[in-house]
């Protein structure tokens, strides 16, 4: 029964976020929403901060696991992309870009929330470094580029790309498609023949020494 309440109480925070904001957030609201009395909330959590950052990692975790088989599967930057572009519009869907923007709101002044939506965030983070790690080493490009620097570009992209989009859709909609436009860029130098990616890679090793 105590583990029920938990999870009750978890889905109770992120619903909550979702719907009222962090602002309205509280431990009488939570519990509202939870079905139970606000009393649980600091018998299982300590307090209403313990109990958003918990609710980030849960919620995090659960994503994630969501879209772990389809992220084994990408084999090309490209399929990445377009793995990100439908993953964004399923995410938006749950309510998890609402969450993601208010705990990141929450976060610039309550460093136990930043703490914990970092750590949420590094959960995507390393499954998109899996992915590259895994794309570039067969790629030309592989030894110029940094992947686990990458894969927190990339995901650093998606979550501006996520808030973004609710101030001006249709630059979001542009942002990705020029996404997808390096990676047919990339998809082009991947398709050279042994000669041509043999200079593209004597091309990169000069413009990196200068």
């Amino acid at each position: 029964m105590s583990a029920e309440t938990r999870e009750k109480l978890l889905q109770g925070a992120l619903r909550t976020l979702t719907e009222q904001g962090i602002a309205k957030t509280s431990a009488r609201s939570v519990a509202a929403a939870a079905g139970v009395n606000q009393a649980l909330v600091f018998y299982h959590f300590g307090s209403v901060d313990d109990l958003l950052s918990e609710a980030c990692r849960y919620g995090t975790e659960q994503r994630v696991a969501r879209h772990r088989d389809a992220l084994a599967a990408i084999s090309t930057l490209g399929e990445l992309l377009e793995f990100g572009r439908r993953m964004h519009e399923e995410e938006r869907a749950a309510g998890s870009v609402a969450v993601l923007g208010q705990l990141l709101a929450g976060a610039q002044t309550q460093p136990r929330l930043a703490e914990a939506t970092a750590a949420g965030l590094s959960l995507w983070v390393a499954e998109v470094e899996k992915v590259l790690v895994r794309v570039l080493g067969a790629s030309p490009l592989g030894g110029f580029v940094d992947a686990v620097g990458l894969a927190r570009a990339v995901a650093s992209s998606f979550v501006g790309l996520e808030l973004y989009e609710g101030v001006d859709p249709q630059g979001a909609e542009r942002a990705l498609d020029a996404l997808e436009g390096l990676g047919e860029l990339v998809a082009v130098v991947e398709g050279l023949g042994v000669v041509g990616q043999r200079a593209v890679r004597h091309r990169l090793r000069t413009v990196r020494r200068l």
